[in-house]
């Protein structure tokens, strides 16, 4: 394995385990091409005592063309890989960027340097739901291209990423799976939610939760670009134009030097040191008027009618969470994302909280979500679709259980401690055999 210096983690466009094999058109969509295993740590560095297998995979781009990516399989440290009866959850991080280090499968590892990812942070979100007993699959939803923001790409990968994971498990194709995502990830959920039924009909799909899952891109950028959070907005348009070169034809046409520069400093930012440095930056031209341009022409039209989410609802129930007061994605979006749903017979329990803001609401509702999941996942009773509007999801008893399990696993993620029981291989007995650069590869 290649690293850029030495003793580094290789970011995946070094890794040759992230290489697209030859004849990948000729094995279907989700079949494993690679596997190997690694270890994971918290920011980087503390070693986490949990299981990890890493899969590459044949997934579907946004033209339809056969892609490999990858997913980070997560078991609790005492895991048996055959048990049968372990739940398994898709869970779809907010990965808002392009640069590689931001993916999941690189950010989680021992040695990664991605310092200022989401997904270093949402792992603590991960280990809390190990403690269950259930298997996680996170899969790389942006791809190694880093194009953020692309349409039904992101639900192929996270559905594909399912369809291996089952086959690593050995479980039957129908076992039952869950989906869960937040923010970016929530809007990879969305796209996984609705293109299952098309793209991936023999999934058993129980649940979904989306945690302020956008609804309208086209709309949360006009809101975001110039504003504290703009280098959300940079980083997507950064991302979309990577999908879309008649997208990238056109900013370069007329958008200014200094927005053109922004774009390209998004291209190898995490996704936290962006939003800092370019609080309050946008991307425009000097007199302010080339987005408002950009927004009427046809190929740019084409673009925005594209990236938007709605029209294929879900056809199992869903969870949405939303705050109203939320800075980052508009509340009346998601509401009418939520309406399009309804309208078609789709079966949504949404609660929006007061108080929670964007980034808090991941924590804030952790439980709600997790607790939601496990009874999907024990057949209990599907409460009717309701729309609550809260002063916070904090106010309950459940609540309060499930935020004392984040601080103990918050506890052991910081000491190493094992994740789910005691049996997990210690750092030092499965360095060598993780870390060995050779892997399987399935032609």
């Amino acid at each position: 394995m290649v690293a850029s210096r030495s003793g580094e983690l290789p970011l995946p466009e070094q890794d040759p385990f992230y290489r697209r094999p030859r004849g990948l058109g000729r094995v279907a969509p989700g079949a494993i091409l690679r596997s190997r295993p690694v270890r994971v740590a918290l920011f980087g560095r503390i070693p986490q005592r949990i299981t990890a297998t890493q899969l590459l995979f044949r997934s579907t781009d946004l033209r339809g063309r056969p892609e490999a990516t990858v997913t980070t399989v997560l078991l609790p440290g005492d895991a048996d890989p055959d048990d049968l009866d372990r739940p398994i959850v898709s869970f779809q991080c907010a990965i808002d960027a392009v640069a590689s280090k931001c993916l999941p499968s690189y950010a989680f590892r021992r040695g990664a340097r991605a310092l200022g990812s989401v997904p270093q942070f949402e792992l603590l979100l991960i280990e809390h739901a190990l403690t269950r007993g259930w298997a996680v699959s996170v899969p790389d939803h942006t791809g190694t291209a880093g194009r953020f923001g692309a349409p039904r790409e992101p639900g192929h990968r996270t559905l594909d990423g399912l369809r291996a994971t089952l086959s690593f498990l050995n479980r039957p194709v129908d076992s039952p799976v869950a989906l869960w995502g937040y923010s970016g990830g929530g809007l990879a959920t969305t796209w996984a939610a609705e293109l299952a039924a098309s793209y991936a009909p023999e999934l058993n799909i129980l649940a979904a939760v989306l945690g302020s899952p956008v609804g309208s891109l086209e709309s949360t950028f006009f809101r975001l670009n110039g504003s504290t959070f703009g280098g959300l907005a940079t980083l997507c348009l950064a991302g979309l134009r990577r999908a879309y070169p008649a997208l990238d034809r056109s900013l370069r046409e007329h958008l200014d030097a200094a927005s053109l520069a922004l774009l390209d400093r998004a291209e190898t930012s995490a996704t936290i040191p962006l939003l800092l440095r370019s609080a309050r930056s946008g991307v425009d031209d000097h007199e302010g008027l080339a987005l408002a341009t950009l927004r009427t022409l046809p190929q740019v039209r084409a673009v925005l009618a594209d990236i938007e989410p709605g029209a294929r609802p879900p056809r199992f129930p869903i969870l949405v969470v939303q705050g109203v007061h939320d800075l980052i994605i508009p509340c009346g979006n998601v509401d009418y994302l939520i309406d399009r749903y309804r309208a078609t017979g789709t079966s949504v329990r949404y609660v929006r909280d007061v108080l929670a803001g964007h980034v808090s609401l991941a924590v804030v509702a952790a439980p709600l979500c997790e607790n939601w999941l496990a009874d999907r996942f024990a057949g209990r009773p599907l409460p009717a679709g309701t729309t609550e509007t809260v002063p916070s999801l904090a106010l309950s008893v459940a609540a309060l259980r499930g935020y004392l399990g984040l601080v103990a696993v918050l506890a052991r993620a910081v000491t190493g401690s094992p994740v789910g029981g005691s049996a997990a291989p210690s750092p030092a007995e499965s360095h060598s055999r993780i870390d060995s650069p050779e892997f399987r590869e399935i032609q």
